[in-house]
């Protein structure tokens, strides 16, 4: 809900609205007298407010900084070829695409005393941790359980024909071929070999957990922003959000494309990617508790205990005003058998003694009007939805939820196709660097170049998108929400087809910002709509005169949880089909051509969205 977005916004329309200001103070002062206070949840919230709520966000994009850079060059060097790389990247958003919508109903039905989503939240954000720690630190781990390290034939270092070891620190380790005689290494055999079983298995463990908790981490990050702040500033709260993941990720990228092998910091760690990671993992800690300790949540068993405590929505201003309408016919008839009454005094013959009881009684037998049926419905929708209405929820939901999930579907896949591969494109096709090279080539060199190179691309990409978020909200003032949604995405479109047919350092830093705008998109568009279809009670727009009809109880964290879990759709198609792509065209160049494609499939899909007043 963008404040101001259009003349009939409901939140524009009641926010100077004396019943409305009425109500949030006494919400407010009944949320100051609780054990805690929860005062906050009622009142507006500045602008560091928000920044204090979203800091994971940065955190979470700092991981991803590091994960989209680095992990696919990691699984190239220990040995895994493109196309089974791209299947890596496909089982953790298949493990989320079953268990996303879950952690989504879980964060509703939470009933913690610390909240409903700050326990989902840090629960995910010790997984993600773990994760960090796997990926850079999976060849040490799997020297302890066994692995030898890197082959390469140099007539140089040879004992006996045989070829010379090197381990992960780059030491030449001859000796340990005599004590694994199933290694046989002709000294006419000129190839690179390797042994990272372990190392395999452990970095793959690591990148599945990190890439997991960070998407995951989305689903209750977002619907605590939400939950604490009002409707009427969930567009600065998600603009907010959106600029934090922008800041986050622009920062992430410089550090990863810094040599940090050069220093003695990065010395002293072991190297450019652990230092980044570990970096990384301090940097997500620090952001992790700012946003937990930022805001109290109201328990899930006091808001269903008292009704002051929930958010004040339309539905429940409707309800007030009827309630005093009503009032005011009462007293207007009962006024009226008064006066009738005083005049029955004067004139006996006309004597109607019974008026006012009668008056009172016919108002105390009246029907239920519209709005108190709406408001006893309304408090039916507040029950704890149950394991079959969170089914139906997912399988029958709305056609504007739908659109948006495919929208979002599309978005994801553009995005997904340039982020998780454009290291690798860059390193290959623009520096023309080699990853399955030997690790002391010229070739291997190149394409680390090319790597550290694409993470100031990317970083260009990050401060494109918190430039985006920034203007979002007055974009979709002036612009109107559709008009950014589509136009945003048919930009990014354009940019990424002139980047494939013209890869170059140039075209790499100025066309990265076009992958800035979806970004920013992602993060803003999908939750201001979801917002404002839960604000106003119902998921379409109805025709002049038409009534609407009550749409099916859903839970906002699981309504989240559905049209972000369109992340792990699209990681799972890419992931699938990327590496096929690649290896039919022989180029790198296919994954940003695959992210023009779905942008511009996105903007069309994009075109059918319900806007609301928006």
């Amino acid at each position: 809900m963008v404040a101001g977005a259009g003349g009939s916004n409901f939140h524009s329309e009641f926010r100077n609205d004396p019943v409305v200001k009425e109500m949030r103070q006494i919400r407010e002062e009944n949320a100051r007298r609780q054990k805690h206070d929860y005062s906050h949840v009622f009142r507006n919230k500045s602008r560091f407010d928000f920044i204090r709520i979203s800091a994971v966000i940065m955190g979470m994009e700092f991981v991803y900084s590091a994960e989209t850079a680095f992990v696919s060059p990691i699984l190239l060097s220990i040995g895994i070829e493109h196309q089974l790389m791209t299947m890596v990247w496909g089982i953790s958003p298949l493990i989320g695409f079953f268990l996303s919508p879950v952690i989504g109903s879980v964060s509703d039905r939470c009933r913690s005393r610390f909240g409903r989503r700050r326990p989902v939240l840090f629960a995910l954000g010790v997984g993600l941790i773990t994760g960090c720690i796997l990926v850079p630190y999976g060849r040490n781990i799997g020297a302890w359980f066994g692995d030898l390290g890197e082959y390469v034939d140099d007539p140089a270092n040879t004992i006996n024909g045989a070829a010379a070891l090197i381990d992960i620190n780059g030491t030449v380790v001859s000796d340990a071929l005599r004590s694994y005689n199933f290694y046989r290494i002709e000294e006419q055999i000129a190839e690179h070999r390797t042994d990272y079983r372990w190392a395999i298995v452990i970095t793959i463990i690591g990148t599945i957990l990190t890439d997991f908790n960070a998407d995951n981490c989305m689903t209750p990050s977002r619907a605590f922003l939400l939950d604490v702040s009002l409707p009427e500033d969930h567009g600065r709260a998600c603009s907010t959000f959106s600029i934090l993941a922008g800041l986050g990720g622009s920062i992430g990228y410089a550090m990863g494309g810094i040599n940090w092998d050069e220093t003695s910091f990065g010395e002293f760690l072991g190297g450019s990617i652990k230092t980044v990671f570990t970096l990384v993992v301090i940097i997500f800690t620090i952001c992790l508790t700012i946003s937990l300790t930022s805001f109290r949540e109201i328990p899930l068993p006091l808001l269903e205990s008292d009704d002051l405590l929930r958010p004040l929505t339309e539905a429940a201003i409707k309800k007030e005003k009827a309630r005093r309408q009503n009032q005011i016919f009462v007293v207007k008839d009962v006024s009226k058998a008064l006066t009738a009454q005083l005049q029955s005094i004067q004139s006996p013959q006309d004597a109607v003694p019974q008026k006012i009881n009668n008056a009172l009684v016919d108002v105390e037998r009246a029907p239920r009007g519209k709005d108190e049926v709406e408001l006893v419905e309304e408090e039916d929708e507040n029950v704890q939805m149950g394991p079959m209405d969170f089914i139906k929820s997912i399988v029958m939901m709305p056609k504007s939820i739908a659109v948006l999930c495919l929208t979002n579907l599309f978005c994801w896949m553009s995005h997904l196709s340039y982020a998780l591969y454009f290291t690798d494109f860059v390193g290959e096709e623009v520096f023309k660097g080699n990853p399955a090279a030997p690790s002391n080539s010229d070739e291997y060199k190149l394409f680390l170049e090319g790597v550290r190179y694409a993470c100031f691309g990317m970083a260009i990409y990050s401060i494109s998108c918190s430039t985006c978020s920034f203007t979002i909200e007055k974009l979709i003032k002036v612009l109107r929400a559709r008009t950014v949604y589509c136009g945003g995405l048919i930009l990014d479109a354009i940019g990424m087809a002139c980047m494939a047919f013209f890869p170059n350092k140039v075209t790499v830093y100025v066309l990265s910002a076009t992958g800035g705008i979806v970004y920013a998109l992602l993060f803003t568009m999908p939750f201001l709509l979801l917002g404002q279809y839960h604000a106003k009670g119902t998921f379409k727009v109805a025709k002049p005169g038409a009534e609407v009809t009550q749409e099916r109880k859903r839970g906002l964290a699981t309504d989240i949880a559905v049209v972000g879990g369109m992340i792990f759709v699209a990681q799972i198609i890419v992931a699938l089909g990327m590496g096929s792509l690649i290896s039919a065209f022989g180029t790198t160049s296919v994954v940003v051509f695959s992210a023009s494609i779905c942008s511009l499939i996105a903007s069309i899909c994009a075109s059918q969205v319900v806007y609301m007043d928006l």
